[in-house]
């Protein structure tokens, strides 16, 4: 009774551990042979989480002791021209019998309900999908204003028929996983199909803002592995919502205590923020890295992260917090090419702009002149101080011979001595490239009479765009001045 009752506990614990992860096993009569995939949507990319062969009767199975986190997966076939989505929910021993010749039709699922469903919806789409289509062609090819107003009229039937269908899975199996996506799909409303004044435009705007995430369940981990999820995010961060630094920080803030719960989609929302923030493509949105890293990163609570990960976005924080738009720019203690002390703070103008660069810099010596040009021609009337900084310091001899060449006597020329190098190191200060995140040259920023940065990393043409903003006294767009 003894070996009897031990084997009956191995079988139960071998039962539990399949019971514990998933089984997908594939039947293909069409091949008998060949790499076959399971796959997942994440982010931009289909990644792979599993991968078998294709017996000589056309069968693969996919098998891991983990189960599959819920979402929208793929049978990629041989070849990988053709791919067969289906649903991973709670139940994850599941068959799919494909038939390649027409895989929305003829393909059955069976060991999963959230199929069933999904299966039905496939199909419905696809039907009016090439109806739709047929009509949007016929539209396209209409000669009169009545054939184009009837294939209208045919489109809009069909799409409240599609919408209707999608409604009434959403009304009748609300538990569904097929529900939350579908439910996740759907746009706001919009308030004022025909806004006639400016204020109708804006109501429209803030009633779009304020109702765009009403479909989307932050604390369902299921909707980061679909297709439309990232799409979604990138929409409403790159045009939805204003650029501002204060704006993002904000909304980042909120969708991410609303995640709390949902680790997948918490992690999802902090690596991508993170990732869109790191390099922004506006100037001024480094400050929404920064934050995240003094808020999330730096409290640990990123740690799936590993340790190349968290020294790099720990570095890149470092780098920035010294040199944010509004922040007081650092002092630069540095010599002139006469080896006389000259202060970054001891200049005294309405404007600053400081250029870190070097002569054997192939970009700076196109640029630099040209930048030289506009400060004579319109800078300097309005008070405008240059403060050019040798940022390779073995150049020196090139460094002067540049200067004279061009005649840029009327800039503040200066660079670091090795002395003053040893002088900061000793003392385990940042570096002026660390302070002013100098990783290439030409590098430009804009400061105010204290010292304030005002703008930075910007072509000169960008800077005098700014600067007649400043000078007009008008309100600086950080839309319009992309950081790089």
């Amino acid at each position: 009774m003894r070996i009897f009752f031990s084997v009956s506990v191995l079988l139960m614990l071998s039962a539990a551990t399949i019971a514990q992860g998933f089984k997908v096993t594939l039947q293909s009569p069409n091949y008998k042979n060949g790499l076959t995939y399971l796959t997942y949507y994440y982010g931009k990319n289909i990644n792979i989480e599993d991968s078998a062969i294709i017996s000589d009767k056309g069968v693969a199975i996919f098998e891991k002791k983990e189960k599959l986190q819920p979402g929208v997966y793929s049978i990629v076939f041989p070849g990988k021209n053709k791919l067969y989505d289906f649903l991973v929910d709670k139940e994850q021993v599941i068959s799919i019998k494909a038939d390649t010749s027409d895989l929305i039709n003829k393909t059955i699922v069976t060991g999963s309900r959230e199929n069933i469903l999904f299966q039905k919806y496939q199909k419905f789409v696809a039907s009016k999908g090439d109806n739709l289509q047929r009509e949007i062609t016929a539209y396209k090819n209409s000669k009169t204003k009545s054939d184009s107003l009837l294939h209208e009229k045919n489109y809009n039937e069909l799409n409240k028929e599609l919408n209707d269908y999608r409604d009434n899975i959403i009304k009748e199996n609300p538990e569904s996983m097929l529900a939350a996506l579908l439910t996740s799909m759907k746009e706001p409303k919009i308030l004022n199909a025909k806004p006639v004044t400016r204020q109708d435009s804006i109501d429209n705007y803030d009633y779009y803002k304020k109702h765009y995430w009403d479909g989307i369940s932050f604390m369902d981990d299921r909707i980061i592995r679909t297709p439309f999820f990232l799409p979604k995010v990138e929409r409403y961060f790159r045009e939805v919502l204003s650029p501002s630094p204060d704006s993002i920080i904000r909304e980042s803030d909120y969708l991410l205590l609303r995640a709390r719960t949902a680790p997948e989609m918490y992690k999802f929302l902090l690596n991508w923020l993170t990732d869109e923030y790191i390099n922004p493509k506006y100037m001024g949105q480094d400050a929404v890295f920064v934050h995240l890293f003094e808020k999330y990163h730096s409290k640990g609570v990123s740690s799936w992260l590993n340790e190349k990960q968290m020294t790099a976005i720990s570095n890149r924080a470092y780098m920035l917090m010294s040199n944010l738009i509004g922040e007081q720019a650092a002092n630069l203690e540095m010599v002139d090419s006469t080896g006389n002390p000259r202060s970054l703070y001891d200049v005294n103008a309405p404007y600053t702009i400081v250029c870190f660069w070097d002569p054997t810099c192939s970009h700076c010596r196109e640029e630099v002149p040209k930048m030289d040009s506009i400060f004579h021609a319109k800078w300097e009337k309005e008070g405008v101080k240059m403060y050019g900084v040798l940022t390779d310091t073995k150049e020196q001899p090139k460094w002067r011979e540049f200067i004279n060449k061009y005649n840029l006597q009327s800039w503040i020329n200066v660079y670091q001595t090795e002395g003053q190098k040893k002088i900061e190191e000793d003392a385990k200060k940042p570096s002026y490239k660390q302070l002013y995140d100098v990783t290439q040259t030409p590098t430009l920023y804009l400061l105010d009479k204290d010292k304030r940065i005002i703008a930075k990393k910007l072509t000169w043409q960008q800077m005098d765009d700014v600067l007649q903003m400043k000078i007009n006294n008008k309100p600086l767009n950080n839309t319009n001045n992309a950081q790089k």
